[in-house]
């Protein structure tokens, strides 16, 4: 397994993986009829530095990591993770986010800050728990989850 900077070869796969995770609605407030030209915006935008993690010459994963916010906020990162349904409980996940850590601590940034974690996604709460991120808040109902309703959004941050 490797992880290097998307490129655009890369695209195609990632737009795979960001529609087949989005569709559901039930871990990303990206709208699940989101397009490609949206996922373009969203994943791969000016000021993202945008990864993927590949498996014998497959996309099995991606990650963003950019400022979470402009100006005297640009310290602290921020990344979006997600990846491809047939390669979910091999650990992609926790090597994604490691990459991250390093990455964002190679570019100067102080922490990380998730600022939307959908709360009963347990298994993302817990595998960025495992990597030493906390809850630092919480938004009652910010998630209209395609099944259950509102649920709670977490805020969730890592100091590097």
């Amino acid at each position: 397994m490797e992880i290097i900077k998307a490129a655009p070869e890369h695209y195609d796969a990632i737009w795979e993986i960001f529609s087949a995770v989005v569709k559901p609605g039930d871990t990303y407030a990206f709208a699940p009829d989101s397009t490609r030209s949206d996922m373009m915006t969203y994943w791969l935008g000016a000021g993202m530095e945008t990864f993927v993690a590949i498996d014998n010459a497959e996309v099995a994963g991606t990650y963003f990591l950019k400022p979470n916010q402009i100006g005297l906020g640009n310290h602290i990162g921020n990344c979006g993770y997600i990846v491809h349904p047939g390669f979910r409980g091999k650990g992609i996940g926790s090597l994604l986010c490691q990459h991250s850590i390093k990455m964002a601590t190679a570019m100067g940034f102080k922490g990380i800050q998730f600022n939307f974690v959908v709360s009963s996604n347990a298994t993302a709460v817990k595998l960025w728990q495992k990597h030493g991120f906390f809850v630092i808040g919480t938004t009652p109902n910010g998630f209209r989850h395609q099944q259950l309703g509102l649920v709670d959004t977490y805020i969730m941050y890592r100091a590097l």
